[in-house]
């Protein structure tokens, strides 16, 4: 028993490790893309190798059911008499299959919840081998579901049912199991062992019944797809009455147990015109012997059918261990009447098989028969023993349910992948789309940036030509003009030397001046030993050009102008002297006066003469020198009348912009 609770622990851990599939993967939503891609490329391989779902037609065996219940909370078990300390490693539950009119082909009762127990003969309760609920998502299904057991030693094993499911015609709930089969090794100790049940609905000559569970009939029949295809053995016609028997020699002696016996492969059309016991005897006896005469020969088992429920597409017989050189199959009873050809009985095999500890000895031995040789030699004798039938190689029982039920993991774990494939893909694409959009976007962006630039750089351009232009008007033509006026004064006063000699002074001075200028325009940010002593240049340049003007400069807040910056230093020097010029020009005044004041946020200049004023209905209209020159700054300019005559310029120039506070 100390072994039958290490194996309970063992199931009772192997559920509770997260963040992992069935398979011990990370879930698939972590995966890679290439990982999947790989994954379904390996699932498809996988399922090309393994059994197909091929299920039987006819009339046969079902296995057990329980009496219905009208919910699922009942418990409900099967037990099966194993012997006095019968070792076994693995179970296989199979369920009953049945049509459902909504999700077509799927199991009926098998339980939503259950239990494995095993134990002893002095042990009532035994130890839970596994556990399966609901979490486990066994259903829906065809396949068998197989539960490992390693090592166990016990004297029965009861299935019990915890939670039932619903049969698929009225919803009422039940337990119903086609086979239980308990193996060690390849070798299955369940078959036609006693069974218990805790309840049973089925009498012994009905397809439902607990004998049922452990008959070796299953609702598959072999079809591995590998291997070539053999046709099977059918012997010509019989007479009735007459005894047949088949001898196979296996060569040496060898330690018999179990032999199977294959039903005939009736036809490949649908439907089929015989039954699928076709040929099949009513009564067989088989015998072993060690001698070729079977003088020694001694019974091995006997195969006897009363009803269609003893037959079916594979007969499993068990019979105590006996060693035998020689197995002769004898038919004392077959009545199986083909439709083309009544009232002459035949007798065929697809395959049979004949097992000592090390597998099927028979495979490829030489048999021979009572009766003449079939003289259709693709229903040789031969076939009898090939090892293959109609789908294919035939497979050990045991790996035939373990590759059904790897088959039904590998199917659900498919549809999980190729769905998530699918998600992936549909998340590719609508990124691609993204992506297609967002660069139409970008290059959208690209162009609309260059013409921008473009538009940018022919503005630029049309700016520094509207400076230059500017900047050629107002310093140069400025200075020439005080150029001129200089050498006027100069000409006036030749008869007075030392007034004659400070006016040509200026004009050198003048002209030094505006060679400077005329070098920076090239470069008009770098205004650099230009101008920078604003308020002095200011003064300076009011004596030189209004030297007959009555004038009145006054500047407030010179520390201020020696933080500006010296582009704008430059362009109000410039705008100023604009003024000037335009005062000797036009305005036919005889004096003026210049206001500056400067604070850490802003600068006001205004310029006042007293001459005729600016011609023209309306308001003053602004000189566009001046207006030209204003815009360059970003200033705001303002002309008006004052009420004694004459015009006053009003310049207001933003030195430090509030979010920069």
């Amino acid at each position: 028993m100390c072994r039958l609770l290490i194996i309970s622990i063992i199931f009772s851990l192997a559920g509770i490790i997260p963040g992992l599939t069935a398979n011990g993967q990370a879930p698939l939503s972590e995966l890679p893309l290439p990982k999947l891609e790989t994954r379904l490329a390996d699932i498809d391989r996988d399922l090309d190798h393994l059994v197909r779902y091929s299920l039987r037609s006819g009339i046969g065996s079902i296995g057990h059911r329980s009496i219905v219940h009208a919910n699922s909370k009942h418990r409900e078990w099967v037990q099966i008499m194993l012997g006095d300390g019968a070792r076994f490693d693995e179970v296989v539950l199979v369920p009953v299959i049945s049509h459902d009119n909504k999700l077509g082909l799927r199991s009926d009762g098998f339980p939503a919840e259950f239990r494995i127990f095993a134990g002893n003969n002095t042990d009532t309760n035994g130890a839970v081998l596994a556990t399966f609920t609901a979490a486990d998502k066994l259903l829906p299904r065809i396949a068998p579901v197989v539960i490992p057991c390693p090592s166990t030693t016990a004297s029965w094993i009861r299935v019990e049912a915890t939670t039932l499911s619903p049969r698929s015609f009225d919803g009422r709930c039940e337990l119903e199991l086609s086979e239980i089969f308990v193996f060690d090794g390849p070798d299955n100790i369940a078959l036609h062992r006693p069974v218990q049940v805790s309840s049973a609905d089925g009498a012994p000559n009905w397809p439902r019944h607990p004998s049922r569970v452990v008959d070796g009939f299953t609702p598959y029949l072999m079809h591995s797809a590998q291997g070539a295809s053999s046709i099977a053995y059918l012997s010509p016609t019989l007479a009735k009455g007459l005894p047949v028997s088949l001898t196979i020699d296996l060569g040496i002696p060898c330690p018999l147990n179990r032999i199977h016996l294959h039903a005939i492969d009736v036809d490949d059309v649908i439907p089929q015109s015989h039954s699928y016991d076709f040929s099949l005897p009513d009564h067989l006896v088989i015998e072993g012997a060690n001698r070729s005469d079977f003088s020694d020969a001694v019974p091995l088992t006997t195969f006897r059918s009363l009803s269609p429920f003893d037959r079916g597409p594979l007969i499993m017989l068990r019979f105590p261990e006996t060693e035998c050189r020689y197995v002769r199959l004898t038919v004392l009873d077959i009545c199986k009447t083909p439709v083309d050809n009544p009232g002459s009985p035949e007798l065929g095999f697809s395959e049979i098989e004949i097992f000592s500890k090390s597998g099927n000895v028979a495979l490829h031995k030489q048999v021979t028969a009572s009766i003449r040789s079939n003289e259709d030699k693709n229903r040789s004798l031969s076939h009898l023993t090939d090892g293959a039938n109609f789908f294919g190689r035939i497979l050990p029982l045991r790996d035939w349910m373990e590759q059904l039920a790897r088959r039904h993991d590998l199917e659900g774990e498919r549809v999980l992948v190729a769905r998530e494939l699918t998600r992936r893909y549909e998340r590719q694409k609508v990124i691609v789309q993204r992506l297609s959009w967002l660069a139409a976007l970008l290059l959208a962006g690209l162009a609309f940036t260059i013409l921008i630039d473009r538009l940018l750089r022919i503005r630029e351009v049309a700016r520094i030509k509207e400076r230059l232009a500017a900047d050629l008007h107002d310093e140069i033509g400025a200075n020439l003009h005080t150029i001129a006026m200089l050498s006027d004064l100069a000409d006036d006063t030749r008869g007075t030397p030392d007034e004659h000699s400070l006016f040509l002074r200026r004009i050198r001075a003048m002209t030094e001046q505006s060679d400077t200028a005329v070098r920076h325009f090239a470069d008009l940010l770098n205004t650099n030993g230009l101008y920078t002593a604003l308020a002095a240049d200011m003064r300076r340049a009011s004596e030189r050009i209004m030297s007959r003007f009555e004038q009145d400069v006054m500047i407030e807040g010179e520390e201020h102008l020696l933080t500006l910056k010296a582009g704008t230093g430059f362009d109000l020097f410039l705008f100023y002297k604009e003024c000037l010029v335009n005062i000797i020009r036009h305005s036919g005044a005889t004096r003026f006066s210049t206001r500056l004041k400067a604070t850490d946020r802003e600068l006001q200049l205004t310029v006042t003469d007293n001459g005729r004023g600016l011609a023209g209905n309306g308001p003053p209209r602004i000189p566009p020198s001046l207006k030209r020159r204003a815009k360059i700054m970003g200033a705001k300019l303002a002309v008006e009348s004052p009420a004694g005559g004459g015009t006053r310029i009003m310049l207001t120039l933003r030195t430090r912009r509030w979010w920069r506070s």
